[in-house]
């Protein structure tokens, strides 16, 4: 359990939930509780941090779209949970420019009481996102995005800030008891956020990994051949029971609003009847990306590697 090494040394350790676990209703698939493994992990940063520097993360959220307004509240609530600092720095859309976002990012830098800085995302389109997050110090990159992070997680050094999505996938098939070592393991999307980081991951515990995304031939026929299987494809209700083989353990990372109103992920419901167990949509791995970007936030203000 190498990639959890860092927190480890702090304190937190992943509860066993393999035997807790509860069933989707008239099937034998169990649920992957990321909801209540992200609650274990905040009540866990929440008593390491007596006697320590209050981890700071800083915030800054550019322009008006009304999800990133809601994403950057739920941070926030959670970091308020885990006894943590938050400060938000919102720029209306016409006040923003690259200029200002970049002299913001090179202030929080250097302010010594700001342990983590995330820029959410997307940015308007006018904004150059590379450029913005280039900007951001290695030791203060708690998204895990950079390419200095990507890079130390690519030689499995492990000593910088880790996905926060692929970081909270990993915990949660740990947490469940699921065996990752040796098994053939897929995942469909190719994102620098989610796809290529949990490939990463993957490979470091003894996976054998197959990246799927657009140009994949014979998608369905590949996905079949999955032990585990990562859902990142962005596209609604993709994969449904046709692509995956009984007793495969599947992580939805999708979330889409279907026209009924109702949430969706990138898997269908019908997997149920087949798979071994099954992340929820909400309640799976979104919880969990959060819960992450708070220990990457306590181990930038804590760790000394």
């Amino acid at each position: 359990m190498k990639f959890f090494s860092r927190a480890q040394k702090l304190g937190f350790i992943l509860p066993d939930f393999s035997k807790t676990a509860q069933v989707y209703e008239g099937t034998n698939c169990k649920i992957m509780d990321g909801k209540t493994l992200s609650t274990n992990l905040i009540s866990q940063a929440k008593t390491l941090k007596d006697g320590k520097k209050v981890p700071c993360l800083a915030v800054i959220l550019a322009g008006e779209n009304p999800a990133s307004h809601v994403y950057v509240k739920n941070k926030i609530k959670i970091f308020k949970e885990a006894g943590f600092d938050s400060q938000s720095y919102i720029i209306s859309s016409d006040e923003i420019s690259e200029e200002k976002i970049i002299s913001l990012i090179l202030s929080l830098n250097k302010d010594k009481n700001v342990d983590g800085i995330l820029v959410q995302l997307p940015l308007p389109k006018t904004i150059n996102t590379e450029k913005i997050l280039n900007a951001i110090s290695p030791h203060k990159d708690v998204d895990g995005f950079l390419a200095h992070s990507i890079g130390t997680l690519a030689t499995g050094e492990f000593t910088n800030a880790i996905a926060c999505t692929p970081f909270g996938i990993l915990a949660m098939l740990v947490s469940y008891g699921i065996e990752i070592s040796g098994k053939n393991s897929v995942v469909v999307g190719r994102s620098n956020i989610v796809g290529k980081p949990m490939s990463l991951l993957l490979l470091s515990s003894d996976a054998t990994v197959t990246m799927a995304h657009s140009k994949t031939k014979d998608l369905k026929q590949i996905c079949k051949n999955a032990d585990i299987l990562i859902a990142a494809a962005g596209q609604p209700e993709l994969i449904d029971k046709s692509y995956i083989k009984e007793n495969a353990v599947i992580i939805d990372v999708g979330i889409h609003r279907k026209e009924n109103g109702k949430l969706c992920g990138d898997v269908h419901s019908n997997v149920k009847e087949i798979a071994y167990s099954l992340s929820p949509v909400p309640g799976g791995v979104g919880p969990m990306t959060i819960a992450m970007l708070m220990l990457n936030t306590a181990l930038a203000a804590w760790a000394k590697d």
